[in-house]
């Protein structure tokens, strides 16, 4: 008879391929939350260098006020950031919850979308930071005005939202979403329901 980890490790892997097809064919409705975040904010505490926020399936593209050269005339410079780069986490946890099979998974599918939408919002904002500050042609670094310390919080909120927290969040939001069917995994001789009431 498979143990019940071994069980649950099969039912993640059957979940995965199902839960990340939705994500990737569903993103512009499920990532909607965070377009209007990213263009709140920007409009809000960068609006003189964001003009717009503007959407296309998963990649918002960001115009801003920036000219692509000193001096130059007839066009400004516009940044495409991917906000799946920083989302694949949602299919993640929800194949993992639903793997485990709990009483209240659809409660806490929607719990565990809302708390990673906001670290999907940070990865977001900090690429196109990244670009405009860090990355982008000298003539345009200079024009967006970021201070040597600035531009180092950046490339650090850069870093830490595009390596750390898409993979890491969600992990940690289904552990602490799951205690008690971890604790069944731990002690599967106690078990005697099928899944986690998380």
């Amino acid at each position: 008879m498979k143990s019940p980890l071994v069980r649950f490790v099969a039912a993640t892997l059957l979940w995965l391929p199902a839960t990340f097809a939705l994500w990737y064919f569903a993103a512009p409705l499920l990532l909607w939350p965070v377009q209007l975040a990213v263009t709140l904010i920007a409009r809000g505490a960068i609006g003189d260098l964001v003009q717009a926020v503007e959407s296309s399936g998963a990649t918002l593209t960001f115009v801003t006020t920036l000219l692509p050269g000193s001096g130059q005339t007839g066009g400004v410079v516009s940044v495409d950031v991917n906000m799946l780069l920083y989302a694949f986490g949602l299919p993640l946890f929800a194949a993992l919850t639903l793997a485990a099979r709990g009483d209240r998974r659809w409660r806490t599918l929607m719990l565990g979308y809302g708390v990673l939408l906001p670290f999907v919002a940070w990865g977001t904002l900090a690429d196109f930071l990244k670009n405009v500050a860090i990355t982008a042609a000298p003539a345009v670094v200079s024009q967006a005005g970021f201070s040597g310390w600035q531009r180092e919080l950046i490339a650090f909120a850069y870093q830490f939202g595009s390596l750390i927290l898409p993979a890491v969040v969600p992990a940690v939001v289904w552990v602490l979403t799951h205690r008690r069917f971890l604790e069944r995994l731990r002690r599967p001789e106690a078990s005697t329901g099928r899944g986690s009431r998380a």
